[in-house]
């Protein structure tokens, strides 16, 4: 028998006054899929980081803009797809680096791609500047 997927979307104006909203529509899929407060926690700091990052790199703060928030879920895994239709930018071009060294230079720019890389399990991107940009998270359950 297939396992059952559940699946949830939550469509907000381009602002940072929702994120609160953002992490409280995954703190309830969480609690709903059975996951522990300390990866839920993660999570919602990983999609907060994309989400910023869209508000503020994709959108320049543009409240008339939206994003669109995707989570779905099943026995497996937990998948996030956020979705926004601004300024594209080239993930390859992002160098990995260790939060501990961004932390010690006390650098600022480039944590938030660096702590979602760190935080998720897969981390995708399908981006097509000023057309459709999609960022997708996934954890897996460890069983």
């Amino acid at each position: 028998m297939a396992a059952i997927q559940k699946k949830f979307l939550l469509q907000f104006p381009s602002s940072t006054e929702n994120l609160a909203m953002v992490r409280a529509f995954l703190e309830n899929i969480g609690k709903q899929a059975g996951m522990a407060e300390d990866e839920v926690a993660k999570i919602q700091l990983a999609v907060d980081e994309a989400c910023s990052n869209v508000i503020e790199h994709a959108y320049g703060h543009d409240k008339s803009k939206e994003v669109l928030i995707e989570v779905s879920y099943d026995d497996a895994q937990l998948k996030i797809s956020i979705v926004d239709r601004g300024r594209g930018f080239d993930p390859d071009s992002v160098e990995p680096q260790q939060l501990k060294e961004l932390a010690a230079r006390r650098q600022t720019g480039g944590l938030g791609l660096t702590l979602i890389r760190t935080l998720m399990d897969e981390v995708h991107y399908d981006i097509v500047p000023g057309e459709k940009n999609q960022i997708r998270l996934i954890k897996h359950f460890v069983k």
